[in-house]
């Protein structure tokens, strides 16, 4: 019941209250980006969505424009990172735009974080296992990132998310939470500190 009607209506009442409390601060990053740097506020970025579904995601630019063909990996010295992308990037303020998402049902506030179309691999080479965590909407936060975040090896993190799918539940959401406040507040976990798809475990993708 929580997850198929409750779930969700959470996740359209609170960013709804997120987008009203948060709109004049959003603004202002919005004039700094613009500011700061050439190129679009907002970055778009077509993701993994729920049953492996592309939707596109959105966040505040950090970066400057064609930053991703520079690769996947990112740390506080990546010369990519505009100025006022290091500051929003260091207190997650780049992410309230996925509140939108999140109203459209793109994704939800609570969930796995949503891949890349190509990386860590594609949709066709996810396991049966892997896929169980595309049962439900990705989330601006979940289990995994309150449990190492970027830091995690993704096959290690796709099982977190797994288990997540197959426990979801009103309190574990609560305190996946109060967690995620914990963590940005202390801004852990929130910079790749190496490649977190080890060499031995990638898979080769067919030409």
């Amino acid at each position: 019941m929580y997850v198929r009607f409750w779930k969700r209506f959470f996740d359209i009442v609170l960013s709804i209250i997120g987008l009203v409390v948060a709109a004049i601060p959003m603004a202002i990053v919005a004039l700094a980006i613009k500011l700061d740097s050439p190129g679009p506020v907002i970055f778009k970025q077509p993701r993994l969505g729920r049953y492996g579904t592309v939707y596109t995601m959105y966040k505040f630019r950090s970066m400057c424009v064609g930053a991703e063909e520079g690769g996947v990996y990112s740390d506080s010295n990546d010369s990519r990172v505009s100025r006022v992308g290091k500051i929003i990037r260091a207190t997650s303020i780049d992410e309230l735009p996925q509140l939108f998402n999140v109203l459209k049902g793109d994704c939800s506030l609570i969930g796995f974080r949503s891949p890349l179309t190509y990386h860590p691999w594609p949709w066709e080479e996810y396991t049966e296992e892997q896929r169980k965590m595309f049962n439900l909407r990705p989330g601006i936060t979940g289990w995994a990132q309150v449990n190492g975040r970027k830091t995690v090896e993704w096959h290690d993190r796709i099982a977190m998310n797994v288990w997540y799918a197959e426990n979801c539940s009103f309190l574990l959401d609560l305190k996946i939470l109060f967690m995620t406040v914990f963590k940005v507040l202390c801004n852990a976990d929130n910079e790749n500190v190496a490649e977190t798809v080890k060499e031995e475990n990638k898979r080769p993708v067919e030409k």
